[in-house]
């Protein structure tokens, strides 16, 4: 591989990134808050279960980045779709991390320094999740979080509503 090639196929990866915040959002208000609510309304309720059906959607966004690995490798031998299976997983990853670990707190760790954007994102899936119906939702994106859900409240991060989410 040359070295055109390694910056096509990163910016390939990059792009499929970016893009893919794109989906989820299409994804979580017209599917998720729509006909398959019967799996995403488990994510908005409160339990005590380790998994819950709106896990089933991880499951549903790893088919393409599976489907393009083996294709990639095996049928149609492609670099440039190889590229574009990373992209997803690099997305599936950050969502993990971000939105299962520090967001919902399904591990017990978020960084106790946190950029403006880490807490505006951690505030805007706050408001998705103060309404528990399909309806009338809001911020259904996740990394792209728009300034109005920076945080104003002027008392310590650590004793935010914010912090206490799940």
């Amino acid at each position: 591989m040359d070295a055109s090639e390694i910056l096509i196929c990163s910016l390939i990866a990059i792009s499929t990134f970016l893009f893919w915040e794109f989906v989820a959002w299409f994804t979580h208000k017209y599917v998720m808050h729509g006909f398959l609510w019967v799996w995403h309304k488990s994510h908005h309720s409160v339990h005590n279960h380790l998994l819950e059906k709106n896990d089933w959607f991880a499951v549903v966004f790893s088919v393409p980045a599976i489907a393009l690995f083996i294709i990639s490798t095996t049928v149609f031998k492609s670099a440039y779709l190889f590229s574009v299976a990373i992209g997803i997983v690099c997305y599936g990853l950050f969502y993990l991390i971000f939105h299962d670990v520090i967001v919902h707190q399904r591990l017990k760790w978020r960084p106790k320094k946190r950029s403006k954007y880490l807490s505006r994102m951690i505030n805007a899936h706050y408001i998705h999740h103060s309404k528990h119906s399909k309806e009338n939702g809001e911020a259904f994106g996740f990394l792209i979080v728009p300034k109005k859900y920076e945080v104003t409240n002027k008392h310590d991060k650590k004793d935010s509503p914010v912090d206490t989410f799940k």
